[in-house]
């Protein structure tokens, strides 16, 4: 492996850690900071007749975490192309 592929496979990595960071975080955010500990406050509003802290814990995670999934597919294909890695 030559020392370009190499720096541009280790900026590739590096950069696909720092979106799983960020993807990681705001699946945690929505699972647990809505799903349990602002859900008090959450509850307060209703989405489809539930509260809205109740519709995040059995939902809206699993939602997000869908939604997620889809933003990292994207993300991916872009640093694929962007440092070359696309076939």
């Amino acid at each position: 492996m030559t020392d370009d592929k190499q720096k541009r496979a280790k900026a590739y990595w590096k950069e696909n850690i720092k979106y799983l960071a960020i993807l990681l975080s705001i699946w945690f955010v929505v699972s647990y900071g809505c799903g349990i500990l602002f859900r008090e406050e959450l509850n307060q509003f209703r989405l489809g007749g539930f509260k809205l802290g109740f519709w995040f814990a059995q939902q809206g995670s699993i939602y997000v975490f869908v939604i997620l999934i889809f933003v990292y597919v994207r993300l991916m294909n872009k640093l694929d192309k962007k440092y070359g890695f696309d076939e």
